[in-house]
């Protein structure tokens, strides 16, 4: 199959895939007025303005490059990319998620990222192709009440969260990307039926919030006794209020769980300008990999130590799963919409 009827078919799932979460994720695109600079690059982000705004300041103050940003979802910013084909308007295309970025290079509208950028990330947090690589790491986890889930009652796997004991105690985000990833994963490890069967559980399980923080804030508060949220987001909230005054805790399940999925914010490579590629390098570097570390409370990807309360993303009990299998997101929006937990 040739370049552009590859890009076909992936527009055509993609463009289903953003259809079906537009409604819900994270609002319709915007643009920013550029970082000043006498080169410049224009970058489609998955990533909020509020998360890379001074972050992509840091960047020009440091190479001189300016940066022009549109901020959308992930999943229509790669339909749009595959839309607009030979005339894509982005040098950079910065995804919230491994999945869209997937879907992107499967189309073949990715440059190569030159391999002394690619290689400065391991190689399960990048394509083996070299056409993105992940730029900061982040956990699915199960965030818990202890007052109200023992030890000893923790699930040893996401799926034991279609028991019936979980009625009404377990918070779920299902218009968010990272839960629609994370239950792509499940389908990746465990197959469709029983992900279908799981989310069917859920619609009658689950509190349905439309955010992570949403989750947390009813795990703290005794509405729920536990939620499945991404791991900065604890850590975030234990910043601002101290650690001790945290109700909550947070566990992983078992080593290898399709619940544990470390997923990556990453970056694939559009047009043949090296400032391009300088951006993706520079998003590796010591001085942004600490940014990600200090304020986001991700996991770098190069190695700088995560935050003294977080474990080592080399222990976390990570699911064996290849992160460009994320890719096929409008079948996982199927199921979702299927069970009845969206629109």
């Amino acid at each position: 199959m040739n370049i552009a009827s590859k890009r076909a078919l992936k527009i055509g799932a993609l463009a289903l895939a953003a259809t079906l979460a537009a409604a819900t994720l994270t609002g319709c695109a915007k643009e920013t007025t550029p970082t000043t600079g006498e080169a410049t690059i224009t970058v489609y982000s998955g990533r909020s303005e509020d998360l890379i705004a001074d972050l992509l300041k840091d960047f020009t103050k440091e190479t001189g490059i300016g940066v022009e940003v549109r901020y959308s979802d992930s999943a229509s910013l790669a339909a749009q990319i595959l839309e607009e084909g030979n005339n894509v308007q982005a040098d950079v295309f910065f995804s919230q998620d491994a999945g869209a970025l997937g879907a992107v290079a499967e189309a073949g509208a990715f440059k190569t990222i030159n391999p002394d950028i690619s290689n400065l990330v391991d190689a399960k947090y990048r394509s083996a192709d070299n056409t993105w690589v992940g730029v900061s790491g982040r956990s699915r986890v199960f965030s818990y009440d202890p007052k109200q889930v023992s030890a000893a009652d923790l699930p040893k796997s996401i799926f034991d969260l279609a028991d019936p004991r979980w009625k009404g105690k377990i918070g779920i985000a299902p218009t968010n990307a990272s839960f629609q990833s994370a239950v792509t994963a499940m389908r990746v490890l465990k197959g469709d039926d029983a992900t279908a069967a799981w989310l069917k559980a859920m619609k009658t399980n689950a509190v349905l919030f439309e955010k992570n923080g949403q989750i947390l804030e009813a795990v703290e508060t005794g509405q729920i006794q536990a939620g499945l949220i991404n791991h900065y987001y604890w850590y975030e909230r234990a910043a601002e209020v101290g650690e001790d005054k945290m109700t909550s805790k947070m566990a992983w399940f078992q080593a290898g769980d399709a619940g544990n999925l470390i997923n990556v914010a990453g970056i694939g490579v559009l047009s043949d300008k090296p400032e391009a590629q300088t951006f993706a390098k520079w998003l590796l570097s010591e001085t942004a990999q600490t940014y990600f570390v200090e304020k986001t409370a991700e996991y770098s990807l190069t190695g700088i130590p995560a935050q003294d309360n977080l474990p080592a993303l080399k222990d976390l009990p990570a699911a064996k799963i290849d992160l460009s299998a994320l890719a096929p997101l409008a079948k996982t929006l199927e199921l979702i919409r299927d069970a009845g937990l969206t629109d």
